[in-house]
């Protein structure tokens, strides 16, 4: 594995529990069904009520679209300007001396969206939960229940990286490159086209391969083994000597693709963050079904 200290299981962080430099976050959002004709393609609820119910002691709660999304488009969940996103880790007491772990509950992609985040703003000194929450309670670790006490307020230094965020443009140019790869994370039958798709026209941008990041998981919400998930690149094509370029829905499960790929040694590595949130309603774009 590249980067082990991206990585922590619940056994190691239990150890390091009252490190007065260590901020622990709950990244969790729940997405639910929108009523039927909404244009929205679901519902996104922050995750604060269960939180409250049970978390890792001394955790804060970040709402990802309360403060770390971009509030002037249209699409969810998108990357807001570096000083709006400076100043809300600094408000949760994320600063230079500190070290983040992110966790989120039932799936690991809330934690790493925050992971790419921090990585874009040159913040390395985060780490994900391996299995979150689940693999917590699974090794029956203490739990607290309340609102989140938060952290001291923090000077939270930005050191964007550049090409860590992709647009619409970038990823129709890379269309038929043949030093460029564009991975979907997102189920096979959406993949194909062969069900309804919330975001808008069915299918995928033409010519992306599928690495679901639901198999990247296993049935302890744990990340796979290095191996398995190379196997699993490998066996579409992705390569280290091409620019990856990931997507999904909305730019969240696709962080989970690049969390990996991270892991794995790869350096070219791209979120096209409107996803099929914006491909797919925008007719201009060219789609593609099996």
């Amino acid at each position: 594995m590249r980067d082990r200290d991206s990585l922590i299981s619940a056994a190691q962080l239990a150890t390091s529990l009252g490190d007065p430099a260590l901020r622990i976050y709950d990244c969790t959002t729940y997405l639910k069904p929108a009523p039927s004709g909404s244009s929205d393609p679901y519902i996104a609820l922050p995750g604060r009520a269960t939180f409250e119910t049970a978390h890792i002691p001394g955790a804060d709660f970040l709402d990802l679209q309360g403060g770390f999304s971009d509030p002037a488009t249209r699409l969810r969940f998108m990357m807001p300007p570096t000083e709006q996103l400076a100043a809300a880790f600094g408000r949760h007491g994320l600063g230079d001396g500190n070290r983040a772990v992110l966790y989120s509950v039932g799936t690991p992609m809330w934690a790493t969206r925050f992971w790419w985040m921090l990585r874009a703003l040159g913040f390395d000194n985060a780490a994900v939960l391996d299995g979150g929450l689940d693999a917590w309670k699974a090794d029956n670790l203490a739990l607290e229940s309340g609102p989140a006490k938060g952290y001291p307020p923090a000077m939270f230094t930005a050191k964007p990286r550049a090409g860590l965020f992709a647009d619409r443009h970038t990823v129709q140019a890379a269309i038929g490159a043949r030093d460029s790869v564009t991975i979907n994370a997102l189920g096979p039958q959406y993949h194909r086209g062969l069900e309804p798709s919330r975001y808008g026209r069915p299918g995928r941008i033409p010519g992306s391969v599928n690495v679901p990041a639901a198999t990247l998981t296993d049935a302890t919400k744990r990340l796979v083994a290095p191996a398995d998930a190379d196997a699993k690149f490998k066996a579409q094509g992705v390569t280290k000597d091409k620019q990856v370029i990931a997507y999904c829905g909305g730019g969240i499960s696709a962080t989970v693709d690049l969390f990996l790929l991270h892991q794995l040694g790869y350096d070219n590595l791209t979120l096209y963050d409107g996803s099929m949130g914006e491909w797919a309603r925008d007719d201009t774009l060219p789609i593609e079904t099996d």
